[in-house]
């Protein structure tokens, strides 16, 4: 298990991250907000949770979409999974998408995405005249079929 000191807007009704079952790969977090937000069909809203994360150096937080909103609302996280550096000392907010047919309300403390947390490994990237060859070389989109 990894360490993740945060600060909470306790003042405020900022809600810890919470994994809801013993399996969960995913903890739930919650919107902070003074009033609800009305996400209409078509955009997106940036949602603030009160939270402010430290992250250690060597992993990093991926905020990913909650199954439930997207499946029963067309709500989701715009840029899944979205990236939380170790070197950000922000606060975390989320940005939400409706893709649904219905203009969708964001409530105070309602669970609105899931964080995980995930190792990082930086590249060490070098120039090269020439790439291995491979079976598959150059071939893109759909090239190995449907």
């Amino acid at each position: 298990m990894t360490k993740i000191n945060i600060k909470v807007v306790a003042s405020e009704g900022a809600v810890l991250p919470v994994y809801k079952t013993a399996g969960a790969a995913g903890a739930d977090i919650c919107a902070l907000l003074k009033e609800p937000v009305i996400i209409e069909s078509g955009k997106s809203a940036m949602i603030p949770t009160g939270l402010f994360f430290e992250i250690p150096e060597g992993y990093e937080v991926q905020i990913r979409p909650r199954s439930g909103l997207a499946a029963k609302n067309g709500v989701t996280v715009l840029n899944t999974p979205g990236t939380i550096d170790s070197d950000y000392r922000g606060e975390i907010n989320v940005i939400l998408i409706n893709l649904g047919n219905k203009p969708f309300t964001v409530n105070n403390g309602e669970r609105i995405a899931q964080m995980l947390i995930a190792p990082v490994i930086q590249g060490d990237f070098s120039v090269v005249e020439n790439l291995e060859k491979t079976e598959r070389g150059s071939g893109g989109f759909g090239s190995t079929g449907v």
